[in-house]
């Protein structure tokens, strides 16, 4: 099988993992993923429906863009990827544009832009929703036209929604299988360096999530979730089939400090 990458960099992102959770992952008519982040699970997988959602507006807004019409929005975007935009001053002009504008398509291209050319990849707010992700100082970003081609196609199969994963497990129905990719819970108390939303995973989302992970098995709908190894997270998990996996870390921005972390796959069928 030849994997897909997804066009956004994203802390915690899946392609490292696609052939565990893929050999995990229970069969299924539709696929929910309640916290989608760059999609690695959703483009490398094969149902016949997905509900993507999460509480990122920016996020799904450029889904959603891309499913509708991806040519004019890569068309624009290709245009902030030259060596004149690759510049401290030019980055952080852009990210006060991106602040300041509500406007879907703007917001969606800029919001392109800093992912490739922010710090290592970061997606993250302050608490007033201010996007704060310092310049990366690379030497050339990527431009993903190819990975946005093939999002924008697989994207046809697929509904982005906008909302809390509450939500979105209340939607769920008989023929569903739910992945849950949620901000993990920290290795230490200082460890917890993103907010994707600007509001922050809180320990009763995740017991809130471990939760409805239990009744919606219990209602014929499997989940398998995915976090740190941690007494915390087996003691929420509890009542789930656990899988320890090793796995390589890929937030710190030096390679020799990038060391393997435990992570777990906590099945709910």
């Amino acid at each position: 099988m030849i994997k897909q990458r997804a066009f956004l960099k994203w802390a915690g992102g899946k392609f490292g993992l696609i052939e565990n959770i893929s050999a995990t992952l229970p069969s299924g008519k539709r696929l929910v993923e309640p916290f989608v982040g760059a999609g690695s699970v959703f483009l490398n997988s094969d149902f016949d429906e997905y509900l993507l959602t999460d509480v990122n507006q920016d996020l799904i807004n450029l889904y959603q863009i891309l499913k509708e019409d991806a040519q004019p929005y890569i068309q624009e975007s290709q245009k902030l990827f030259t060596p004149e935009f690759n510049d401290k001053e030019r980055y952080y002009d852009i990210r006060a544009q991106f602040n300041a504008t509500r406007d879907p398509f703007e917001r969606s291209i800029l919001f392109l832009y800093m992912n490739r050319h922010g710090y290592n990849g970061l997606c993250r707010y302050n608490m007033k929703g201010g996007y704060n992700v310092p310049f990366g100082r690379y030497k050339k970003p990527y431009f993903p036209e190819k990975e946005l081609w093939a999002f924008a196609e697989k994207a046809q199969k697929a509904t982005f929604t906008c909302q809390c994963f509450r939500e979105t497990f209340k939607d769920a129905k008989i023929d569903d299988v739910i992945y849950c990719d949620p901000p993990y819970a920290p290795l230490s108390p200082t460890a917890s360096f993103t907010s994707y939303s600007g509001q922050g995973f809180k320990l009763v989302d995740q017991q809130d999530l471990a939760t409805l992970a239990k009744a919606s098995a219990e209602q014929g709908i499997p989940v398998l979730i995915s976090n740190h190894d941690l007494a915390l997270t087996r003691d929420l998990y509890q009542h789930a089939t656990l899988e320890e996996l090793q796995v390589r870390r890929t937030i710190s921005q030096k390679a020799g400090k990038r060391l393997k972390v435990s992570e777990l796959l906590a099945l709910y069928k």
